[in-house]
């Protein structure tokens, strides 16, 4: 994976690697686009060399990760619904249900 940016004065495309922080201007590629980039006409292209030691997961990565697990695996919070008596003072009566959504008759 690399991260293509741009700078428009020097009409310079810059591939390098892959980027920690996201900006509004820059692209992360996988390898097979990151080869086979090329640039507009009078453009040139610099490949920064990518640094192979930082090729596996850091702890940042498996840290958030976990964060992702946990996250899933919290239950959902229950639907807050009015309670069918509450329905019934105001005057209606439930008549259905599909999922969340009730199906609510007026007398």
């Amino acid at each position: 994976m690399s991260t293509l940016t741009y700078v428009y004065a020097d009409q310079t495309a810059v591939l390098g690697p892959l980027a920690t922080y996201a900006e509004p201007h820059a692209y992360d590629l996988c390898d097979l686009h990151s080869d086979r980039l090329s640039a507009p006409r009078g453009w040139e292209v610099l490949r920064l060399a990518r640094d192979t030691a930082a090729a596996g997961p850091s702890n940042d990565d498996l840290l958030a990760l976990a964060d992702a697990v946990r996250e899933a695996a919290r239950p959902a919070p229950a639907a807050r619904l009015a309670p069918v008596d509450e329905v019934e003072r105001q005057g209606g009566r439930e008549t259905g249900r599909k999922g969340h959504l009730r199906i609510l008759t007026s007398d």
